[in-house]
């Protein structure tokens, strides 16, 4: 679940309509003041169509990703009294930001702070989620101190003292106008800090919302866990609205060798560390969505409980390979599947088949 943010007139609600366009979406007030638009939408996946025709099952399954669109999160949102609990417990629940840039001219909608600069407004909004960060860190420090001073940590004084240290460097860095995410942190601390609604921790994808006369742009943004790609707002709605040939004539005819929403899918998934496997039978061809570095048994679990509860092996071959066998039979019997077990780290592109018995 990707949130899409931006400052007023850098066209978030355009990048929205490009990305979800024929999917059913739904708006909810979120905090008195904050208007949130989710889509689910499809992954492309030219994998997952090579296997439906191959299989002809009864039912295909793309993996599935919600895009939020994210209103109200202008420059002075936090100094105009904060963002608010509802919202920010909303934006902990995502897995990471879409920051679109304006990077386009237009005497139609003319740019709010009165010329186009992108390398300005990604830096006005990352100081505006790095001010709410640093809102939370100095709240929690002025309790751990206190609670420290007063000896109410006393049977787990080493840990909150772990904590202090750690904040202690939350607060340094957001205090030098540096992001959370420059930090290394283990697993186990970033799911600890969960709770906590840091923005700036978040994996995010920085779209520089180009238009026909600079289609690609550049710029410079060295932070850890971001990506910064361009994106022809305006054009890729357009195009997201057309079919069959017509949108082959004109994609043809801007030069566009995929849709945006393929591109801005791959970088997401190699930004937030996912990949996809699949399922294959008779009644259905599916991709699942799964993080790097996840077992057989997690991917198992993915698929359902029962299968990771009951599990035995899992029967592991690329997906390349199986389409070029011609299916899990004759995988079988060119005796071409891997038998793993639970602890195998499933790759991207592979064909599970578990094993299981409960």
């Amino acid at each position: 679940k990707l949130g899409i943010i931006g400052l007023p007139g850098a066209g978030k609600s355009t990048i929205f309509r490009a990305l979800t366009s024929g999917s059913p979406s739904a708006t909810q007030n979120v905090g008195g003041r904050f208007e949130v638009a989710t889509a689910v939408v499809d992954v492309p996946d030219l994998r997952l169509t090579r296997l439906s025709a191959l299989i002809q099952p009864k039912k295909t399954t793309h993996a599935r990703v919600t895009y939020a669109d994210i209103a109200g999160m202008g420059a002075g949102a936090v100094e105009k009294g904060g963002l608010g609990g509802a919202i920010l417990n909303y934006l902990t629940g995502l897995d990471g930001f879409l920051h679109v840039v304006r990077a386009f001219a237009s005497d139609l909608v003319p740019d709010p702070e009165g010329s186009v600069k992108p390398a300005r407004d990604l830096a006005a909004l990352d100081a505006e989620m790095m001010l709410s960060d640093l809102v939370v860190v100095e709240g929690r420090l002025a309790r751990l101190r206190e609670g420290l001073g007063k000896g109410a940590f006393k049977s787990d004084k080493a840990e909150a003292e772990a904590e202090l240290a750690l904040f202690e460097r939350f607060h340094t860095t957001l205090s030098a106008e540096q992001p959370l995410r420059v930090l290394e942190l283990s697993p186990e601390q970033e799911k600890d800090l969960r709770g906590y609604g840091f923005l700036s921790l978040k994996p995010t994808l920085v779209l520089l919302n180009t238009d026909d006369e600079t289609p690609e742009l550049n710029l410079d943004y060295p932070v850890p866990r971001s990506r910064v790609t361009s994106l022809r707002g305006k054009l890729e709605a357009e195009l997201a609205e057309l079919s069959g040939d017509d949108l082959a004539t004109f994609m043809d005819l801007y030069q566009v060798e995929a849709l945006g929403l393929d591109r801005v899918i791959r970088l997401s998934y190699e930004l937030l560390g996912l990949l996809s496997f699949f399922t294959v039978g008779d009644d259905e061809v599916r991709a699942w969505t799964l993080r790097r570095g996840a077992t057989a048994l997690e991917a198992a679990d993915t698929v359902h409980s029962d299968l990771a509860k009951g599990f035995i092996r899992a029967e592991i071959l690329d997906v390349e390979e199986f389409i070029e066998l011609g299916g899990l039979t004759e995988a079988r019997q060119a005796g071409r599947l891997r038998q793993e077990g639970k602890t195998y780290l499933v790759r991207d592109g592979e064909v599970v088949h578990i094993k299981f018995n409960i």
